[in-house]
């Protein structure tokens, strides 16, 4: 296993400790990432295998969700910031904005997992005097040689001291863990795409297309490990149930996300999330804590 600081390329064996660290995951059957290569200081190829099927991210027999692609990014991004780019791994990082796109096509499932690179160049690499850093980076992912979708993200990493300045009496996961809010009802699982209860992330609330964040803590995906907030990839999964929700009667595939993070979401205070369906094809959803806005996406959605 080639140590974290080392430019160049490796294989990552997901049973391995370090590269579940290098992607944030305990679980070494959730590490996407299969291996990484170097083409210039600010250019990389991230190799993702994605299963047949995921526990979580295949909510259809046929096609696996367009989380399981910002997931794919999260993890290769967080890789390369502590392999390429030198950021120690005890930084915190934490997304601005990730607009995204996948195609039905390279969302299919097959019988073979599937290998998907990811061809990532950074445009903006700013280290900051204390430590911080805040990186743009552009996405290509390609499926069988073919081009199946892009990203643009701007994310920010910070010393563990500053980040704990920043986040005060939120810094530490457990305590905020254990101050949680339960999680709410469900909302109907078929309305929102889900088979299972489990896998919903709204409750339903007096109000049309309007829900209550719903986080369950013990979900072996979406919490795999303790957090002091409410984690982006859960944001973007509720962005992602609240636009087939008010596409009903319609059935539709969101392919298309458009987010931006404006502050982070405590895990022990409710918060809203709301859909505007704007046309046939777009819907702006809006996540709502203490009456102040913590993110937004336009959401674009395909016929199914």
């Amino acid at each position: 296993m080639t140590s974290p600081n080392v430019h160049g390329s490796a294989v990552l064996h997901s049973r391995q400790p370090t590269a579940r660290q290098l992607v944030r995951k305990v679980d070494p059957t959730e590490v996407l990432v299969a291996d990484w290569r170097s083409v210039s200081d600010v250019q990389h190829v991230v190799t993702t295998e994605w299963p047949c099927a995921h526990s979580f991210y295949t909510a259809d027999p046929e096609s696996h969700t367009p989380l399981l692609f910002t997931e794919s990014l999260r993890q290769a991004l967080v890789l390369l910031s502590h392999t390429a780019f030198d950021i120690p791994l005890d930084h915190r990082l934490g997304w601005e904005y990730i607009s995204s796109t996948i195609t039905g096509e390279g969302l299919r499932t097959a019988a073979e997992p599937a290998r998907v690179e990811l061809h990532i160049t950074h445009t903006t690499v700013n280290r900051r005097r204390q430590g911080s850093s805040r990186m743009t980076a552009e996405v290509e992912a390609v499926r069988d040689g073919r081009p199946v979708g892009s990203a643009q993200l701007r994310y920010t990493s910070y010393p563990e001291a500053i980040y704990r300045r920043v986040r005060g009496h939120y810094a530490n996961a457990a305590d905020c863990c254990a101050r949680a809010l339960p999680p709410g009802p469900p909302a109907d699982p078929a309305l929102v795409g889900r088979r299972n209860e489990r896998d919903v992330v709204l409750s339903p609330t007096d109000r049309a297309r309007v829900w209550r964040l719903r986080t369950d803590l013990t979900h072996p995906v979406l919490f795999d490990h303790p957090h002091d907030h409410i984690p982006g990839m859960v944001l973007l999964e509720a962005f992602d149930q609240a636009a087939l929700a008010a596409g009903v009667p319609h059935r539709v595939r969101p392919l298309s996300f458009d987010t931006v993070f404006n502050r982070y979401v405590e895990l022990n205070q409710p918060c809203l999330i709301e859909a505007d369906v704007l046309d046939l094809s777009t819907v702006k959803l809006v996540a709502t804590q203490n009456d102040a806005v913590a993110a937004s996406a336009l959401v674009t959605v395909a016929p199914i």
